[in-house]
Protein backbone atom coordinates (compact mmCIF):
# COMPACT_ATOMS: atom_id res chain seq x y z
CA UNK A 1 0.00 0.00 0.00
CA UNK A 2 1.04 3.65 -0.66
CA UNK A 3 0.90 4.48 2.85
CA UNK A 4 3.54 2.25 3.79
CA UNK A 5 6.38 4.20 1.45
CA UNK A 6 5.56 7.10 4.10
CA UNK A 7 6.80 4.91 7.11
CA UNK A 8 10.22 7.16 6.82
CA UNK A 9 9.24 9.68 9.38
CA UNK A 10 10.85 11.26 12.71
CA UNK A 11 7.56 10.06 15.07
CA UNK A 12 8.11 6.34 13.19
CA UNK A 13 11.93 6.54 14.21
CA UNK A 14 11.45 7.94 17.66
CA UNK A 15 9.32 5.50 18.68
CA UNK A 16 10.79 2.37 16.79
CA UNK A 17 14.36 3.59 18.50
CA UNK A 18 12.93 3.83 21.59
CA UNK A 19 11.01 0.25 21.78
CA UNK A 20 14.80 -1.08 20.65
CA UNK A 21 16.49 0.78 23.27
CA UNK A 22 14.22 -0.26 26.49
CA UNK A 23 13.29 -4.03 24.84
CA UNK A 24 15.69 -5.67 27.41
CA UNK A 25 13.51 -3.96 30.39
CA UNK A 26 10.81 -6.07 32.19
CA UNK A 27 7.73 -4.20 32.53
CA UNK A 28 8.18 -2.71 35.79
CA UNK A 29 11.70 -1.27 35.29
CA UNK A 30 10.02 0.19 31.74
CA UNK A 31 7.22 1.86 33.14
CA UNK A 32 9.08 3.60 35.70
CA UNK A 33 12.09 4.67 33.31
CA UNK A 34 9.06 5.76 30.97
CA UNK A 35 7.36 7.78 33.86
CA UNK A 36 10.79 9.31 34.80
CA UNK A 37 11.07 10.34 30.95
CA UNK A 38 7.56 12.01 30.50
CA UNK A 39 8.83 14.68 33.31
CA UNK A 40 10.03 16.93 31.09
CA UNK A 41 11.75 17.28 27.44
CA UNK A 42 15.10 17.72 29.82
CA UNK A 43 14.29 14.12 31.38
CA UNK A 44 13.49 12.73 28.25
CA UNK A 45 16.47 13.96 26.57
CA UNK A 46 18.31 12.52 29.08
CA UNK A 47 16.75 9.30 29.07
CA UNK A 48 17.33 8.89 25.32
CA UNK A 49 20.71 9.32 24.35
CA UNK A 50 20.31 6.96 21.90
CA UNK A 51 18.22 9.32 19.84
CA UNK A 52 21.12 11.87 20.04
CA UNK A 53 23.68 9.48 18.89
CA UNK A 54 21.62 8.49 15.97
CA UNK A 55 20.60 12.17 15.00
CA UNK A 56 24.03 13.49 15.44
CA UNK A 57 26.80 10.99 14.94
CA UNK A 58 27.35 11.28 10.99
CA UNK A 59 25.97 15.24 10.74
CA UNK A 60 28.51 16.55 8.69
CA UNK A 61 28.73 19.58 10.65
CA UNK A 62 31.00 18.24 12.99
CA UNK A 63 33.85 18.51 10.21
CA UNK A 64 33.57 22.45 10.49
CA UNK A 65 36.04 22.25 13.46
CA UNK A 66 36.61 18.97 13.81
CA UNK A 67 36.49 15.77 11.93
CA UNK A 68 40.36 15.04 12.47
CA UNK A 69 42.66 13.27 14.30
CA UNK A 70 43.81 16.01 16.77
CA UNK A 71 40.45 16.75 18.03
CA UNK A 72 39.66 13.08 19.27
CA UNK A 73 39.39 12.79 22.95
CA UNK A 74 37.99 11.09 25.47
CA UNK A 75 34.87 12.43 26.17
CA UNK A 76 31.56 11.86 28.98
CA UNK A 77 29.41 10.76 26.16
CA UNK A 78 26.34 11.82 27.41
CA UNK A 79 26.93 15.23 28.31
CA UNK A 80 23.97 17.69 30.07
CA UNK A 81 24.57 19.80 33.12
CA UNK A 82 23.55 17.19 35.61
CA UNK A 83 26.62 15.10 34.87
CA UNK A 84 28.44 17.40 36.19
CA UNK A 85 28.48 17.24 40.57
CA UNK A 86 30.90 18.04 43.57
CA UNK A 87 32.75 14.66 44.92
CA UNK A 88 35.81 14.51 47.06
CA UNK A 89 38.89 14.57 45.38
CA UNK A 90 42.29 12.10 46.65
CA UNK A 91 43.10 15.21 48.81
CA UNK A 92 39.45 15.19 50.59
CA UNK A 93 38.94 18.49 48.56
CA UNK A 94 35.27 19.16 47.36
CA UNK A 95 35.74 19.67 43.70
CA UNK A 96 33.59 20.18 40.67
CA UNK A 97 33.22 17.74 37.55
CA UNK A 98 32.18 15.84 35.06
CA UNK A 99 31.17 12.75 37.38
CA UNK A 100 29.44 9.90 35.22
CA UNK A 101 31.92 7.89 32.63
CA UNK A 102 29.47 5.16 31.74
CA UNK A 103 28.71 6.88 27.66
CA UNK A 104 32.98 7.87 27.88
CA UNK A 105 34.48 6.62 24.72
CA UNK A 106 36.97 8.02 22.20
CA UNK A 107 35.53 10.43 19.80
CA UNK A 108 35.33 14.17 18.61
CA UNK A 109 34.96 16.72 21.58
CA UNK A 110 32.24 18.43 19.37
CA UNK A 111 29.64 15.56 20.41
CA UNK A 112 30.15 16.50 24.21
CA UNK A 113 29.94 20.32 23.87
CA UNK A 114 26.43 20.00 20.75
CA UNK A 115 24.47 17.55 24.01
CA UNK A 116 25.94 19.82 26.65
CA UNK A 117 24.84 22.63 25.02
CA UNK A 118 21.11 21.20 24.01
CA UNK A 119 20.93 20.17 27.60
CA UNK A 120 21.52 23.90 28.89
CA UNK A 121 18.88 24.74 26.16
CA UNK A 122 16.04 22.67 27.68
CA UNK A 123 16.89 23.13 31.09
CA UNK A 124 16.53 26.62 30.69
CA UNK A 125 13.16 26.76 29.37
CA UNK A 126 11.91 23.38 32.27
CA UNK A 127 13.16 26.05 34.86
CA UNK A 128 11.47 28.42 33.21
CA UNK A 129 13.54 31.71 35.07
CA UNK A 130 15.01 32.86 31.74
CA UNK A 131 13.57 33.76 28.17
CA UNK A 132 15.22 32.41 25.21
CA UNK A 133 17.27 35.64 24.76
CA UNK A 134 18.79 35.21 27.88
CA UNK A 135 19.24 31.58 26.92
CA UNK A 136 21.22 32.71 23.92
CA UNK A 137 23.64 34.30 25.90
CA UNK A 138 23.97 31.62 28.10
CA UNK A 139 24.44 29.37 24.81
CA UNK A 140 27.49 31.92 23.92
CA UNK A 141 29.09 32.33 27.52
CA UNK A 142 29.24 27.67 27.36
CA UNK A 143 30.87 28.20 24.37
CA UNK A 144 32.76 31.02 24.34
CA UNK A 145 34.07 29.88 27.66
CA UNK A 146 35.01 26.29 26.33
CA UNK A 147 37.09 27.50 23.38
CA UNK A 148 38.48 30.07 25.27
CA UNK A 149 40.12 26.90 27.81
CA UNK A 150 40.69 24.31 25.05
CA UNK A 151 42.84 26.86 22.98
CA UNK A 152 44.87 27.85 25.77
CA UNK A 153 47.71 25.94 27.06
CA UNK A 154 51.37 25.80 27.75
CA UNK A 155 54.32 23.91 29.60
CA UNK A 156 53.76 24.14 32.26
CA UNK A 157 49.94 22.46 32.18
CA UNK A 158 51.68 18.50 31.78
CA UNK A 159 52.50 19.85 35.82
CA UNK A 160 49.95 22.00 37.22
CA UNK A 161 46.72 20.31 38.54
CA UNK A 162 43.59 22.35 37.66
CA UNK A 163 40.48 21.34 39.40
CA UNK A 164 37.13 23.82 40.43
CA UNK A 165 36.75 23.98 44.09
CA UNK A 166 35.89 26.86 46.37
CA UNK A 167 38.39 28.28 46.46
CA UNK A 168 39.51 28.68 42.73
CA UNK A 169 35.56 29.13 41.68
CA UNK A 170 33.81 32.09 41.51
CA UNK A 171 29.65 32.33 42.32
CA UNK A 172 27.49 30.61 42.07
CA UNK A 173 29.57 27.66 41.66
CA UNK A 174 31.74 28.68 44.94
CA UNK A 175 28.56 29.12 47.19
CA UNK A 176 27.06 25.75 45.87
CA UNK A 177 30.69 24.04 46.79
CA UNK A 178 30.72 25.52 49.90
CA UNK A 179 27.27 24.36 51.14
CA UNK A 180 28.22 20.52 50.08
CA UNK A 181 31.33 20.95 52.08
CA UNK A 182 29.74 22.46 55.25
CA UNK A 183 26.48 20.14 54.98
CA UNK A 184 27.86 16.48 53.30
CA UNK A 185 30.36 14.25 54.20
CA UNK A 186 31.38 10.60 55.31
CA UNK A 187 29.13 10.65 58.38
CA UNK A 188 25.82 11.79 57.00
CA UNK A 189 26.13 9.69 53.75
CA UNK A 190 26.25 6.33 56.24
CA UNK A 191 23.94 7.54 57.96
CA UNK A 192 21.60 7.80 54.71
CA UNK A 193 22.52 4.09 53.77
CA UNK A 194 23.24 2.23 56.56
CA UNK A 195 22.35 1.67 59.99
CA UNK A 196 24.42 0.53 63.10
CA UNK A 197 23.08 -2.78 64.66
CA UNK A 198 23.42 -3.94 68.33
CA UNK A 199 26.10 -5.91 67.93
CA UNK A 200 27.95 -2.42 66.55
CA UNK A 201 28.29 -3.62 63.05
CA UNK A 202 27.22 -1.16 60.52
CA UNK A 203 24.98 -2.97 57.68
CA UNK A 204 22.64 -1.23 54.77
CA UNK A 205 19.25 -0.13 56.10
CA UNK A 206 17.03 -2.17 54.27
CA UNK A 207 14.13 -0.02 55.14
CA UNK A 208 15.88 2.57 52.90
CA UNK A 209 13.21 2.28 49.43
CA UNK A 210 16.12 2.85 47.61
CA UNK A 211 18.00 -0.41 48.72
CA UNK A 212 16.80 -4.04 47.96
CA UNK A 213 18.24 -6.69 49.98
CA UNK A 214 19.69 -9.92 47.71
CA UNK A 215 18.35 -13.49 48.39
CA UNK A 216 21.05 -15.68 50.09
CA UNK A 217 22.02 -17.63 46.50
CA UNK A 218 22.44 -14.01 44.83
CA UNK A 219 24.40 -12.67 47.82
CA UNK A 220 26.94 -16.08 47.50
CA UNK A 221 27.49 -15.17 43.97
CA UNK A 222 28.29 -11.83 44.55
CA UNK A 223 30.54 -12.05 47.26
CA UNK A 224 32.90 -14.24 45.23
CA UNK A 225 32.32 -12.24 42.26
CA UNK A 226 33.68 -8.95 44.91
CA UNK A 227 36.48 -11.38 46.25
CA UNK A 228 37.85 -12.02 42.59
CA UNK A 229 38.29 -7.91 42.18
CA UNK A 230 39.39 -7.80 45.93
CA UNK A 231 41.95 -10.19 45.20
CA UNK A 232 43.32 -8.31 42.50
CA UNK A 233 43.51 -4.78 44.36
CA UNK A 234 44.25 -6.00 47.94
CA UNK A 235 48.36 -5.40 48.79
CA UNK A 236 50.45 -7.04 51.44
CA UNK A 237 49.63 -5.64 54.84
CA UNK A 238 45.95 -4.94 54.05
CA UNK A 239 44.33 -8.06 55.02
CA UNK A 240 40.91 -6.36 56.13
CA UNK A 241 41.00 -3.53 53.77
CA UNK A 242 38.79 -3.74 50.85
CA UNK A 243 36.43 -6.69 53.15
CA UNK A 244 32.62 -6.87 52.11
CA UNK A 245 30.76 -6.12 55.17
CA UNK A 246 27.58 -6.18 53.14
CA UNK A 247 25.86 -5.53 49.82
CA UNK A 248 22.47 -4.36 48.08
CA UNK A 249 20.96 -3.93 45.32
CA UNK A 250 20.40 0.02 44.24
CA UNK A 251 17.30 0.58 42.97
CA UNK A 252 15.40 3.87 41.29
CA UNK A 253 18.96 5.89 40.33
CA UNK A 254 19.04 7.73 37.67
CA UNK A 255 17.10 8.07 34.40
CA UNK A 256 18.95 6.69 31.01
CA UNK A 257 20.25 3.99 33.38
CA UNK A 258 17.09 3.29 35.09
CA UNK A 259 16.90 -0.58 34.74
CA UNK A 260 20.41 -1.53 35.13
CA UNK A 261 21.76 -3.78 37.65
CA UNK A 262 23.36 -1.62 40.45
CA UNK A 263 24.38 -2.35 43.65
CA UNK A 264 26.00 -0.94 46.63
CA UNK A 265 28.49 -2.48 48.64
CA UNK A 266 30.38 -1.37 52.32
CA UNK A 267 33.42 -2.23 52.83
CA UNK A 268 35.77 -1.89 55.94
CA UNK A 269 37.24 1.47 56.44
CA UNK A 270 41.24 2.68 56.20
CA UNK A 271 41.10 2.77 60.07
CA UNK A 272 38.62 -0.21 60.92
CA UNK A 273 36.29 1.61 62.48
CA UNK A 274 32.64 1.59 61.89
CA UNK A 275 32.55 5.52 61.01
CA UNK A 276 34.66 5.18 58.08
CA UNK A 277 33.30 2.80 56.30
CA UNK A 278 33.19 3.39 52.65
CA UNK A 279 30.49 3.00 50.16
CA UNK A 280 31.31 1.48 46.34
CA UNK A 281 29.09 1.49 43.45
CA UNK A 282 28.90 -1.48 41.41
CA UNK A 283 27.31 -0.89 38.07
CA UNK A 284 26.12 -2.33 35.23
CA UNK A 285 28.15 -1.30 32.01
CA UNK A 286 26.20 -2.46 29.06
CA UNK A 287 28.35 0.03 26.63
CA UNK A 288 28.02 3.73 25.50
CA UNK A 289 25.35 4.24 23.38
CA UNK A 290 27.17 5.82 21.06
CA UNK A 291 27.50 2.25 19.75
CA UNK A 292 24.51 1.99 18.35
CA UNK A 293 25.96 4.38 15.98
CA UNK A 294 28.94 3.03 14.72
CA UNK A 295 29.65 1.06 11.43
CA UNK A 296 30.69 -2.35 11.61
CA UNK A 297 34.51 -1.47 11.09
CA UNK A 298 34.22 1.35 14.02
CA UNK A 299 32.67 -1.62 16.34
CA UNK A 300 35.36 -4.12 15.68
CA UNK A 301 38.22 -1.14 16.00
CA UNK A 302 36.44 -1.04 19.52
CA UNK A 303 36.27 -4.47 20.92
CA UNK A 304 39.74 -5.07 19.42
CA UNK A 305 41.10 -2.26 22.20
CA UNK A 306 38.39 -3.05 24.97
CA UNK A 307 37.52 -6.59 25.89
CA UNK A 308 34.19 -5.25 28.04
CA UNK A 309 32.77 -2.53 29.37
CA UNK A 310 34.64 -2.78 32.58
CA UNK A 311 38.20 -1.92 30.98
CA UNK A 312 36.36 0.65 29.18
CA UNK A 313 35.10 2.52 32.00
CA UNK A 314 38.07 2.25 34.30
CA UNK A 315 40.51 3.60 31.09
CA UNK A 316 37.80 6.77 30.33
CA UNK A 317 37.97 7.16 34.37
CA UNK A 318 41.34 7.68 34.70
CA UNK A 319 41.39 10.21 31.72
CA UNK A 320 39.02 12.46 32.44
CA UNK A 321 39.31 12.47 36.37
CA UNK A 322 42.15 14.32 37.61
CA UNK A 323 42.35 11.74 40.31
CA UNK A 324 40.46 8.52 40.31
CA UNK A 325 40.03 7.05 43.47
CA UNK A 326 41.51 3.92 44.62
CA UNK A 327 38.60 1.76 44.47
CA UNK A 328 38.14 2.05 40.87
CA UNK A 329 37.88 -1.27 38.86
CA UNK A 330 35.37 -3.89 37.37
CA UNK A 331 33.99 -6.62 38.31
CA UNK A 332 31.57 -10.04 36.36
CA UNK A 333 28.58 -11.13 37.81
CA UNK A 334 26.06 -13.58 36.31
CA UNK A 335 27.59 -13.25 33.02
CA UNK A 336 27.39 -9.39 33.11
CA UNK A 337 30.04 -6.68 34.11
CA UNK A 338 30.04 -3.95 36.93
CA UNK A 339 32.22 -0.89 37.29
CA UNK A 340 33.14 -0.50 40.41
CA UNK A 341 34.56 2.74 41.72
CA UNK A 342 33.71 4.49 45.77
CA UNK A 343 30.22 6.37 46.31
CA UNK A 344 31.60 10.07 47.34
CA UNK A 345 30.23 11.38 50.22
CA UNK A 346 30.49 14.86 48.83
CA UNK A 347 28.33 13.54 45.60
CA UNK A 348 25.77 16.48 44.75
CA UNK A 349 24.32 18.29 41.77
CA UNK A 350 24.44 21.85 41.23
CA UNK A 351 20.57 23.06 41.54
CA UNK A 352 20.63 24.74 37.85
CA UNK A 353 16.38 25.67 39.15
CA UNK A 354 18.08 27.91 41.94
CA UNK A 355 19.93 30.18 39.27
CA UNK A 356 17.40 33.14 38.87
CA UNK A 357 19.91 36.12 38.42
CA UNK A 358 21.06 36.05 34.79
CA UNK A 359 24.68 37.37 35.27
CA UNK A 360 25.00 34.34 37.87
CA UNK A 361 23.12 32.19 35.08
CA UNK A 362 25.87 33.70 32.18
CA UNK A 363 28.85 32.55 34.87
CA UNK A 364 27.48 29.25 35.39
CA UNK A 365 26.92 28.50 31.69
CA UNK A 366 30.83 29.92 31.12
CA UNK A 367 32.13 27.61 34.38
CA UNK A 368 30.30 24.46 32.25
CA UNK A 369 32.34 25.11 29.27
CA UNK A 370 35.50 25.93 31.07
CA UNK A 371 34.98 22.68 33.01
CA UNK A 372 34.12 20.22 29.82
CA UNK A 373 37.22 21.97 27.96
CA UNK A 374 39.67 20.83 31.11
CA UNK A 375 38.76 17.66 31.13
CA UNK A 376 38.65 17.15 27.35
CA UNK A 377 42.62 18.37 27.20
CA UNK A 378 43.34 16.40 30.36
CA UNK A 379 41.95 13.51 28.72
CA UNK A 380 43.82 13.61 25.15
CA UNK A 381 47.16 13.20 26.70
CA UNK A 382 47.23 9.86 27.22
CA UNK A 383 46.20 9.42 22.94
CA UNK A 384 48.94 11.36 22.18
CA UNK A 385 51.78 10.44 24.49
CA UNK A 386 54.22 12.01 22.14
CA UNK A 387 52.35 15.52 21.36
CA UNK A 388 50.82 16.26 24.60
CA UNK A 389 49.18 18.87 23.33
CA UNK A 390 48.35 17.48 19.97
CA UNK A 391 44.02 18.45 21.00
CA UNK A 392 44.59 22.46 21.98
CA UNK A 393 46.88 23.09 19.20
CA UNK A 394 44.02 20.96 16.71
CA UNK A 395 40.99 23.13 17.75
CA UNK A 396 43.22 26.03 17.65
CA UNK A 397 44.09 25.65 14.34
CA UNK A 398 40.31 24.75 13.36
CA UNK A 399 38.70 27.89 15.02
CA UNK A 400 40.83 30.38 14.31
CA UNK A 401 39.72 33.67 13.38
CA UNK A 402 36.59 32.13 13.39
CA UNK A 403 35.60 31.69 16.85
CA UNK A 404 32.65 33.66 16.17
CA UNK A 405 31.24 31.28 13.44
CA UNK A 406 31.83 28.37 15.79
CA UNK A 407 30.10 30.01 18.77
CA UNK A 408 27.14 30.66 16.26
CA UNK A 409 27.16 27.45 15.04
CA UNK A 410 26.81 25.29 18.49
CA UNK A 411 24.00 27.71 19.43
CA UNK A 412 22.55 27.20 16.07
CA UNK A 413 22.40 23.10 16.44
CA UNK A 414 21.47 23.55 20.37
CA UNK A 415 17.98 25.42 19.88
CA UNK A 416 17.22 23.81 16.87
CA UNK A 417 18.01 20.58 18.63
CA UNK A 418 15.55 21.29 21.41
CA UNK A 419 12.99 22.08 19.41
CA UNK A 420 13.01 18.55 17.98
CA UNK A 421 13.83 17.03 21.51
CA UNK A 422 10.23 18.70 22.31
CA UNK A 423 8.77 17.65 19.50
CA UNK A 424 10.25 13.60 20.06
CA UNK A 425 8.95 14.65 23.88
CA UNK A 426 5.30 14.65 22.20
CA UNK A 427 5.66 11.86 19.90
CA UNK A 428 6.79 9.82 23.10
CA UNK A 429 3.84 11.24 25.46
CA UNK A 430 1.56 10.23 22.72
CA UNK A 431 2.81 6.70 21.54
CA UNK A 432 3.82 5.16 25.24
CA UNK A 433 1.45 7.60 27.26
CA UNK A 434 3.57 7.03 30.22
CA UNK A 435 1.92 7.44 33.80
CA UNK A 436 3.60 10.01 36.44
CA UNK A 437 1.81 8.67 39.67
Amino acid sequence: MIKDLTLHNRDQQVIQAINENNSELDAPARKKKFAAMAESPYRFFRGTSHLFWQDMYNDWRFALFGGVAGTQTWIQGDAHVYNFGAFANHDGEVIYGLDDFDDAVVSDYQYDLWRLAVSLVLDTRANGSFDDSVCRGALEALVEGYLKTATRYGKGDLEREIHYTADTAGKPLKKFLQKVGKKKGRKRMLNKWTRLQKSGKRVFDATNPKLKRLSPVARKRFVEAFEAYRAKREKGGEHDFYRLKDVVRRISAGTGSLGTMRFYALIEGQDGSQNDDIILDIKEQGGPSLLLAMSKAELQAYRRVYPNEGVRHEAAFRALAEHPDRYLGWLEFEDRVFSIRERSPFKDDFPTDKLDKKKRFLKMAATWGEVLATEHKRASRPLNPDQPFMFEESVKRLTKDRESEFVTLVGAIATHYAECVERDFQTFLDAFEPSTD
